[in-house]
């Protein structure tokens, strides 16, 4: 069952990825659902992932508020895909360096917060590289929309892509204590 639970949660975050592209209000909750099938891992009757009930009712209410925000917006900006790329890859390249925060701290608190602002950092500046470029032209900075499609695509993202960091910092903090 472990193992199911595994791919499961794997395959829900590629297709929460895949979904920043389009159907940004659905990448949350399918992130969302990945971080919570990893809470039913047990062996032996012991939690796998020590994914508490705290955690995930805080990634609950964040996942709540996204969905809630992205329904808001107007349907051209919901649909618009401007970006995305740049925006998806500075985040995951965040992400990356962020879970190098293992060698810099010791503390899980602090392994968190390296994950959650190299994320964001990442985040903000491939939507810098973005709009650098001819077509990111219309949102560069000091055109009056650069904070607002910022916020409409980069918080969704920056949501989404969190939620796997939490588990990948989690599985960093078991490997280092356990030796594996």
């Amino acid at each position: 069952m472990t193992v199911f639970l595994i791919i499961l949660s794997i395959l829900l975050w590629v297709a929460s990825v895949w979904c920043l592209y389009g159907r940004q209000t659905l990448a949350p909750a399918l992130s969302y659902l990945a971080l919570l099938s990893l809470s039913f891992m047990s062996e032996n009757g012991y939690p796998v992932m020590p994914l508490n009930g705290t955690i995930l009712t805080g990634w609950l209410c964040m996942t709540l508020v996204v969905i809630f925000t992205t329904v808001l917006q107007p349907e051209p900006v919901r649909r618009q895909t401007r970006g995305m790329s740049f925006i998806i890859g500075g985040g995951v390249t965040g992400l990356a360096l962020g879970l190098l925060g293992f060698s810099v701290a010791s503390s899980i608190s602090l392994r968190y917060a390296c994950m959650i602002l190299a994320t964001a950092a990442g985040i903000v500046l491939g939507f810098l590289l973005y709009t650098n470029t001819p077509a990111g032209r219309p949102v560069r900075p000091g055109s009056g929309n650069f904070f607002r499609y910022l916020l409409a695509k980069g918080f969704p993202t920056a949501i989404t892509l969190m939620m796997a960091g939490v588990a990948l910092v989690l599985l960093i903090a078991l490997k280092n204590v356990n030796g594996l």
